[in-house]
């Protein structure tokens, strides 16, 4: 490594383990990839909080509850991170709108709004028990086929807790799936699924970023990212079209 600057060494696949030396526009980077993931994580969990009285049973319940903590979670443990880069985390210390949302049809695209930087998708309303599993299932998957890339990022220490946490949220969108499909058991939940998914399938989408981002590049050089934001979509695009094809959805 002593005849190359961090930069191409990171280019080649090199591994980072400490704040120290890290150069500025890599930190700009991460300390953005770290913040979206966790406001998203918060207002996900604020989100469902509000829907726990909506399910349909005490295990319907228990597992909305789950989430809700767990996210939380997940949240706190990347923080802890920023803090080690000099973030200011007094500010998710005080009191912050995360269950604040956007009227149902809203259309922001992947723009951030409200003076945090959660994944756009979490600025829209979930509408009763249906539409919240449904929301669930489209994002989980999302989230975990993103957490996938994000668990091969180049600062170790952060991906090792997007490896730790992967699981977690790999059972969240478990969780969905099963609840979808005792919805999608009787005409009429169909019926309130499928417009729950063409809802919701468009705006989870927006969340893989822009196609073709001139961002990318950069990302892939500094070890951040390795896949572009389209390889991720078509992904999701396809275990989402199976999913509601078993499901009887489609």
């Amino acid at each position: 490594m002593s005849d190359m600057t961090i930069e191409d060494y990171l280019a080649h696949g090199g591994k980072l383990t400490s704040p120290g030396n890290v150069p500025a526009r890599y930190r700009g980077e991460l300390m953005r990839l770290m913040a979206s993931f966790v406001d998203s994580e918060l207002a996900a969990s604020a989100g469902f909080a509000e829907v726990i009285n909506d399910a349909p049973g005490i295990k319907s319940r228990i597992s909305a509850a789950r989430i809700v903590l767990e996210k939380a979670d997940h949240a706190e443990r990347v923080l802890k991170i920023m803090a080690e880069f000099g973030a200011d985390t007094a500010r998710y210390e005080g009191v912050h709108p995360w269950a604040a949302r956007l009227d149902r049809g809203a259309d922001i695209g992947a723009s951030r709004r409200g003076g945090d930087m959660r994944l756009s998708v979490f600025h829209y309303p979930l509408q009763g028990w249906v539409d919240s599993v449904v929301m669930n299932v489209l994002q989980g998957a999302a989230a975990v086929i993103q957490l996938g890339e994000f668990g091969r990022v180049s600062y170790q220490p952060l991906a090792e807790v997007f490896r730790a946490i992967t699981p977690r949220e790999a059972r969240h969108a478990e969780l969905g799936r099963e609840g979808l499909g005792k919805i999608a058991a009787t005409e009429e939940g169909r019926a309130a699924a499928r417009d729950s998914v063409a809802y919701w399938r468009p705006r989870v989408a927006a969340g893989f970023g822009t196609l073709g981002s001139a961002r990318f590049e950069r990302l892939k050089r500094f070890g951040l990212r390795q896949r572009p934001n389209e390889a991720l979509l078509a992904d999701w695009d396809g275990q989402i079209d199976a999913m509601l094809a078993d499901l009887g959805l489609n």
